[in-house]
């Protein structure tokens, strides 16, 4: 015989299903898309050079700034056009992965 108060109901875009949840589910990180606004880093390094500034235009591919990491000289490009909102790292500084480097407008 099966429990029904373990009986959980989850929705999937307009449909609705019920399940059992485990408790690792339950307890998971929920989703959230990133933003194309923000420009993170996605392993851990050290800022060698910024080629941008508040308020300066670039186009997509235009290179934001430079990052060292594992001995390799890593240069992050401009995913779209747009306008640099912030740059929220400084020269010589160690970043962590997940840091927000550059903000677009």
């Amino acid at each position: 015989m099966i429990d029904t108060t373990q009986i959980q109901k989850l929705q999937i875009e307009d449909r609705e299903y019920e399940t059992f949840f485990t408790k690792k589910f339950a307890g998971r990180r929920h989703y959230h898309p990133p933003d194309p606004r923000k420009i993170l880093c996605v392993i851990p390094g050290v800022i060698l050079k910024i080629h941008v500034h508040p308020g300066k235009k670039v186009l997509r591919n235009d290179p934001l700034l430079v990052l060292e990491a594992m001995k390799m000289e890593n240069i992050i490009l401009s995913p779209a056009d747009g306008r640099i909102k912030a740059v929220n790292v400084e020269i010589g500084k160690m970043v962590p992965k997940g840091t927000v480097l550059v903000e677009l407008e």
